[in-house]
Order: structure tokens, then sequence, then C-alpha cells
């Protein structure tokens, strides 16, 4: 018997007609559940819900929602293994992968809890006699957080986590590929403690459930992780509409690593393999551009592919497996599209690109490299969100920089090279919100802000103290002794 699960409004599970069948992408014939989607009436009730409760839990004392998060916290880590299948159930990713995401949240929540101690302002003496002011961070409001799939409970975590220490509510809308972590990790943070009301969980149509929180003159602010093209329909339905919400857009990326002649072979190579193709390539900080001069390149692709040759593609809950599936049969068409495209723009296939079979159906897909690639190249411009790399070379360090930064995009990029002057010059001109030098362009710090430039990113950045820029709005209260 599968189990139905239901949408979190004002405290009650609510079910629907409507259900998500919520599948293995590691073997189709598996059903982790079904989920009700949210109807617009539905969104409208939790978003009342949120409001009605904002009154009362935004002057909620800092240590209660400090030990609410502290006590999520700890569930999530005690139950990590258990979460963590359960998210590679879902998404595909590896089971050391899906443990790691669910540690990362769990860290996140204790963090944040941390912060709702650590609120901090200003008091400075007026500019008249006997009056001083005082400048103080207030919780902003109600939030619609719309979370994508491939990380799918650390990044609802680390902006469930920041909007509830800062003393905001919450509309929860999580991708409709997967939905058990999120349901799971709403009903932890219900168990916590949460009054009725401050989190709302509304699955279903990302078009639909969307459309209304971003044109709901009581959601204060939108908070969201996806594709470009969705993030800017959000931007201009928020904009457009009568509330001119804060926005919080966090979207895609092109990630450049370059590789220069002066690197270790070992470290670039890790840098390169992780970063393309673990999580399936899955990753808005994902490697998907790999910019080598002349010096190294042929030793450096020759050592990828043998990297490659050793990797083993299977099903996520296979500890033998380095990559799980492609995340659904519409990601998988998108990656074969653009092998497809890249093939006829005349780029190298030098490895992998195959379909693969394997002992359950699933969307199972060999990571590819191209070489012989130009920048003017589709496959070298547009993001594909899959085991795809593309490698491009180039003649000095200069023309590697200014390749690496002719991208609409600026989420993450990397360098590999032993030169302090040229890791100290890249980090500067880098036209990223996150630069990595001897590491892979994806993974972060908890505690660090995370955001990106240009298309990649608009509005203030996620994550660490810097997550405050975003949740909280700033006061400015004068005081008067009130003698003349």
């Amino acid at each position: 018997m599968v189990e139905r699960y239901g949408n979190l409004i004002n405290d009650d599970w609510v079910m629907t007609d409507s259900l998500n069948i919520n599948v293995n992408p590691s073997d189709t014939n598996d059903t982790i559940g079904e989920y009700a989607r949210a109807s617009e009436a539905d969104v409208h009730t939790a978003i009342a819900a949120a409001r009605q409760a904002f009154t009362s839990w935004s002057h909620t004392a800092p240590l209660v929602r400090h030990d609410i998060l502290a006590r999520a916290s700890a569930e999530i880590a005690q139950r990590k293994q258990e979460l963590g299948e359960l998210l590679s159930r879902e998404e595909g990713k590896t089971l050391v992968e899906g443990v790691g995401e669910v540690t990362r949240a769990a860290q996140v929540l204790l963090f944040m809890a941390g912060e709702a101690l650590r609120i901090d302002g200003d008091r400075i003496a007026g500019l008249q006699a006997g009056s001083d002011a005082e400048v103080t961070r207030e919780p902003l409001g109600v939030i619609g957080v719309i979370t994508p799939w491939n990380f799918p409970i650390a990044i609802p975590a680390w902006k469930i986590g920041a909007a509830l220490a800062y003393g905001n509510c919450v509309v929860f809308k999580p991708a409709e590929l997967v939905p058990g972590s999120a349901w799971e990790l709403v009903s932890i943070l219900r168990r916590a403690g949460l009054p009725p009301g401050v989190l709302n969980l509304v699955m279903g149509s990302g078009r639909q459930i969307g459309a209304v929180l971003t044109a709901h003159k009581d959601v204060d602010a939108i908070s969201f992780t996806g594709s470009v093209p969705t993030g800017r329909s959000i931007a201009a339905a928020s904009m457009a509409g009568p509330t001119m919400k804060r926005l919080q857009l966090e979207m895609g990326g092109k990630n450049p690593l370059v590789v220069l002649d002066d690197a270790d072979l070992d470290v670039a190579v890790e840098c390169a393999v992780n970063g393309a193709f673990y999580s399936t390539g899955q990753r808005c900080t994902a490697s998907s551009r790999f910019i080598v001069t002349n010096g190294i390149h042929d030793r450096f692709v020759q050592a990828v592919v043998d990297r490659l040759d050793a990797l083993q593609i299977g099903h996520a809950l296979d500890p033998r497996s380095h990559i799980g599936p492609v995340v659904d049969q519409s990601q998988l068409d998108t990656n074969l599209k653009y092998l497809e495209i890249g093939q006829q723009e005349n780029a190298d296939l030098r490895w992998g690109g195959q379909r693969l079979d394997r002992a359950t159906p699933g969307f199972y897909l060999q990571p590819a490299l191209f070489t012989e690639v130009q920048p003017s190249m589709r496959i070298a411009r547009e993001e594909i969100f899959g085991p795809i790399a593309a490698v491009l070379r180039v003649d000095s360090y200069e023309e590697a920089l200014a390749v690496a930064n002719d991208t609409e995009f600026g989420l993450s990029s990397g360098i590999c090279t032993s030169s302090l002057k040229y890791a100290t010059h890249f980090k500067r001109h880098s036209e990223a919100g996150i630069v990595k030098v001897n590491q892979g362009t994806s993974g972060l710090d908890f505690h660090l802000p995370f955001g990106g430039r240009k298309a990649s990113s608009y509005g203030p950045r996620e994550q660490g103290r810097y997550a405050a820029e975003f949740y909280t709005t700033v006061k400015t209260a004068y005081t008067s002794a009130g003698i003349l």
C-alpha cells in the first residue's frame, strides 16, 4: 500500500483528490509515495494562516525560536541515514551524497538557531542635544519559499531556517519531483514546536502555486532557487504586483574551471571530475566548462578520461555507485539533446554520453566529455544541468580569464594553479559570486554567504549572517529626553 501525504496548512494535514506520484529515478517501478497537490484555494488559505500567525510569531522571544530550530536540527541529525535514503530514492544522488545533504540541513538549522540569538543593531547618538537613535532589525513578514529538485532538503532548510530564525512566517512550495524530503522537513519542524500557521507546506504545480505566491498582497517576499526563465517570470510578476515584493532569486550557472600549466594535475582532475560529474552534474555550481592552457591540456584530458573510465554509474542506493541516475525523463531528454547539439557543432565527444541499461529501469546516462569546444558553441554557453562538460583550449592565463568571464552567468568559478600571482588575480577579476582556488566549483560552507552575479542571482545573498539582509527589515528609532 502506497502512503499518501497531505499539505500542511495552519497545522492541519490537508489531502486533495489530485495526487503527485513520487517515483524513484533509479527504479521507476518503485513508488515512494503519493503527495497531495494543493489547489489555489489551499494556497490562499495557507497565506492567510501565515499572515495571522505573524502577529505573535514575530514577537516571540529569540530563545524560543532558537530552541525550535535546535530541536529540529537534532532530529534530522539523528535520522540522517533514514532521511538520506529517502532523498536518494526520490532525487537519484548516491546515498553518500544523500546522507551528506541531510547532514548539511541539520547543520544549517543549528547555525540559524544561533543566529536567532545574534540579531544585532546599533545605538547612535542623535544630532540634537539629548537625543539618540537605535537601528534594529525586524522580521519582514510572510515569505514565499520556492525550491528546486536538486537539493531537496538542504536548500529548503537554509531558506526556511533563516526565515524562522528572524521571526518570519513561511509558505513553502517544494519542487514537484521531490516532495518526500520537503514533507519530512516540515513535519520535523512542526514537531519541534512551531505554532500553527508559522510554516505551511503547499505541494504541487510551480506554475499554479507560484503564480498565487508572487501576486498575493499578503506575501512580502519570495525566495526562489531554480532556472533563469522561471526566476525572471517571478521577478516580472512580483514587481508588477501591488506589494513590490522583496526578491531573492538564485538561478543558473555555466561555471568555469580554469586549469593552468603549473597546476597540480591530480588536484585539477579531482576538482574537474567531482565538480562536473558527481550528483549527475545536477548542481547549479557544477563545473561545466574546463578552460585549459596548452601546456597541460592533453595530459589533463587524458587524466580526466582515465578517471571517468573508473566511475560506476548505477542505482543511487548501491554503495558501489559513484554517480546515480538523471532525475527524470525530461532532464534526460535535455541531456541527450545537448549531446546531439555538441556533435552537430563539431565538438569532439571524447568520452561517454551513452544511455545506460541497469538491473532496474531508470534514467541512467554515462557522463560525457567534449573537447575541441569553441566559446561560441551552445554547449559552452547554455546551462545543461547534467553530467556533460566541455574542454576549451587556451593559450594563456589572460585568455583563460577572458573566456571564463564570457558568459551571461556568474555564479561560481575556479582555478587550479600553483601561482599565488594568478590565484590572487583570478579571485579579484573573476566575474562570479563564488571563486575557488584549487577546489571544485561546487560545494559551499553553510556559515558563508551564497549567491552569484549577472543572470545567476538577483537580490541579497543566502546563508550565514548575510541572510539577515533578505529576511529582515531595518528600523531607525529616535528618542529624545523631552527637554528643550
